[in-house]
C-alpha cells in the first residue's frame, strides 16, 4: 500500500501557474508508473498526465499539452505536476495515483491521494 499525499493546489487566475506535489511513502515508489487526473463538479475523474517508473516516458492528455509537465523525483518519493497559462476549464480537484504496471491513461490505478483543489478564475 502506498500513501499519497497531494498539495499545491489553491486558486489562480486565468493564465497562472500552480505546481503540484504529491509525496508518496513507501520505499516503492521508483518501481511505480504515475498519474495524475482531475474531476470537476458533476464530471467524471478525467486523466492529466502519467509518467513511468522512471521517467523515461511521458503521456499527456491533449487539452493539456504544452501546458503542463509532469515529473518526478524518485530520491524525494515526490510526483509534480507543474500547470501554466491555467484555463477555467482547468479547475477540478487534482489527484494523484500510483500503479504496478506499465504507464496508463485510464483510472485502472492501485492507489490514490485524496486530493487537492485548482481553481481557475476568468
Amino acid at each position: 500500500q502506498v500513501l499519497l499525499v497531494e498539495s499545491g493546489g489553491g486558486l489562480v487566475q486565468a493564465g497562472g501557474s500552480l505546481r503540484l506535489s504529491c509525496a508518496a511513502s513507501g520505499r516503492t515508489f521508483s518501481a511505480k508508473a504515475m498519474g495524475w487526473f482531475r474531476q470537476a463538479p458533476g464530471k467524471e475523474r478525467e486523466f492529466v498526465a502519467a509518467i513511468s517508473p522512471l521517467a523515461a516516458r511521458t503521456v499527456y492528455t491533449d487539452s493539456v499539452k504544452g501546458r503542463v509537465t509532469i515529473s518526478r523525483d524518485n530520491a524525494k518519493n515526490t510526483l509534480y505536476l507543474q500547470m501554466n497559462s491555467l484555463k477555467p476549464e482547468d479547475t477540478a480537484v487534482y489527484h494523484c495515483a500510483s500503479l504496478s504496471g506499465v504507464i496508463s491513461t485510464t483510472p485502472r490505478y492501485d492507489n490514490w491521494g485524496q486530493g487537492t483543489q485548482v481553481t481557475v478564475s476568468s
